[in-house]
């Protein structure tokens, strides 16, 4: 569970937000009160950033990329989610930056104290932390970012190629995995309540780490191939030297402790009780129910209620026709025209789930709902399961990495000939595990029979299924492959998906000189639109330049 942190010390690191990037940092050099690597007690902050890289990904895998990738969708305040209706002010990086703040304080610390585990903790974190930016917005300031403390020369960071980020955070991980590879009691230290990943398990952060450089190996597959085939290799030719996350009981995910708003899932009910909050904007999206209804998979229902109310049309009925009969709603077809002229879908008669279509102008209004009200219970369409209404729950945790993912990256590398064993039963181990991560693995027999192996869309198709909640994942392999071949909505900002976000209008006026050089060095796309730079969500960075994917 996550630490809940009473330490006053704790309470002052959560409290501080560095913006180290860039400028902002004068106070900070001049902040008496400043956390150091001299004052701080190192498992104080193992917390803090495990929590907070955690928190990040959840927001962005169950919030707008859920929306990109099409698992969920909203029905109020829906701009950003269902039709990319980003700019230059809409996703900043300075969390992610403060986050790493306090990472490089935890190890510095570690080195000057010989702590082997929470120096590979810290390499690990900083790998994920800086994969996160250069993945969603790429050539990011890395080799000179974190140091503005040491003087206003470093107040303007330079913007690193996204290349040498990527290497950079290889580096990190086979680091770590050296530093990681001694047994759980050479290790002193530790206080594994703090640890709100794994408890303090040595052997399991070096999964992690190992796992988390296959991620990026893959990644740069088709922009480096050599490269990520040589690192493949060398991977999963060695287990005993670097182990995987190949169980779902190993999966890098932080449970939530639900003991105020702060530390809950974000869609509960029991903090925010609004009922236009969260849990009833958020939709499942019919796209991914489509998908699931088509393969009967059992995590439909456990991600998903069954609507409500079901339509039924009246067939020949007068018009005017509206009642309640055996708790379903009776129409009649001049009501139902009346609704698809307007709203421009169909209305579905479907009686076990609804998902709510991309990127509609009507969403309030979907499905012949009654009341024309934002964010507002529907009973027409499938409300996220009951579980999402919890604060905390077994099932309710922020995954940065999972076992499923892993064997589906082996499944693709096993088609490019990379690793030994077939694609096929890389791709039944990832699905097997994703039934088990959400507790219907006693399905798997059933389910691998009308879900079977055809090659790399398969294998891309369950891994997006897989990654539900964890939609900033499935956004990367898209870009990378096009798969699954998503298609935008009518109100769509354009007519593809985005390929990354625009860099700050804040990183732009205060380190203008930097971050012109990167945005110099995008690709603009033919849906770059009417954005008026190179800094465009459509415009493709490094990692996809060259590669004619997504398109």
């Amino acid at each position: 569970m996550m630490y809940h942190i009473r330490n006053k010390v704790a309470v002052m690191l959560i409290g501080l937000a560095f913006l180290v990037s860039c400028h902002g940092l004068e106070e900070l050099n001049e902040n008496p009160n400043q956390i150091s690597a001299e004052t701080v007690e190192p498992n104080l902050l193992v917390p803090t950033v495990i929590t907070g890289a955690a928190k990040n990904t959840l927001n962005l895998g169950f919030g707008d990329l859920a929306g990109v990738m099409q698992h969920t969708q909203k029905d109020g305040w829906s701009g950003g989610h269902n039709t990319y209706d980003w700019s230059n002010d809409s996703h900043s990086w300075n969390g992610l930056y403060s986050i790493l703040t306090n990472n490089k304080t935890l190890i510095q610390k570690a080195e000057s104290e010989n702590l082997e585990f929470h120096l590979g903790l810290g390499l690990v974190m900083r790998a994920y932390l800086f994969g996160m930016i250069t993945d969603l917005w790429g050539d990011a300031p890395y080799s000179e970012a974190l140091r503005g403390n040491e003087g206003a020369a470093f107040f303007d960071a330079a913007f690193d190629d996204q290349k040498d980020i990527y290497l950079g955070i290889l580096d990190d991980l086979a680091r770590a995995n050296t530093l990681l590879s001694k047994s759980q009691d050479s290790y002193f230290g530790i206080k594994g309540a703090q640890d709100v990943l794994y408890a303090g398990s040595v052997a399991k952060w070096r999964k992690f780490a190992n796992s988390l450089a296959l991620r990026y190996y893959m990644r740069l597959s088709e922009k480096e191939p050599g490269l990520a085939e040589d690192g493949i290799k060398r991977i999963t030719t060695n287990p005993g030297q670097y182990p995987l996350i190949l169980n779902a009981a190993d999966d890098a995910a932080m449970a939530y402790v639900g003991n105020t708003g702060n530390d809950s899932w974000p869609t509960n009910t029991k903090f925010d009780t609004d009922s236009q909050g969260a849990y009833f904007r958020i939709k499942i999206a019919e796209t991914l129910v489509e998908v699931l209804k088509s393969l009967d998979d059992p995590r439909l229902g456990v991600w998903a209620n069954k609507v409500g109310i079901p339509l039924v049309l009246d067939a020949g009925a007068p018009d005017g026709t509206d009642y309640m009969l055996d708790g379903e709603r009776h129409v009649s077809q001049d009501i139902v025209d009346a609704y698809e002229d307007v709203v421009g879908v169909p209305v579905n008669y479907a009686k076990d789930y609804i998902g709510l279509p991309t990127a509609i102008t009507l969403g309030p209004a979907f499905n012949l709902k009654k009341e024309f009200k934002q964010g507002s219970f529907n009973p027409h369409v499938s409300q996220l399961n009951d579980i999402y209404k919890e604060a905390k729950g077994p099932l309710l945790k922020a995954r940065l990495l999972s076992a499923a993912e892993v064997h589906f990256i082996l499944a693709e590398a096993a088609l490019k000939g990379w690793v030994s064993g077939s694609p096929e039963g890389h791709y039944n181990e990832g699905i097997k595990q994703s039934l088990e991560t959400w507790g219907v693995g006693g399905s798997y027999n059933d389910y691998i029979t009308g879900a079977r192996y055809g090659g790399l869309e398969d294998i891309m198709l369950q891994k997006w299924i897989a990654n539900w909640t964890s939609a900033a994942e499935a956004w990367f392999d898209y870009r990378r492959t096009g798969f699954p071949n998503l298609q935008t909505g009518e109100a769509s900002k354009r007519d593809a998906l985005p390929l990354r976000f625009y860099y700050h209008i804040n990183e732009i006026d205060t380190n203008s000189e930097n971050a012109d050089a990167a945005i110099s060095k995008l690709d603009a796309t033919q849906f770059k639109g009417e954005d008026t730079s190179n800094n465009s969500a459509w415009s493709k960075m490094w990692v996809l330049q060259g590669t004619g994917k997504p398109y």
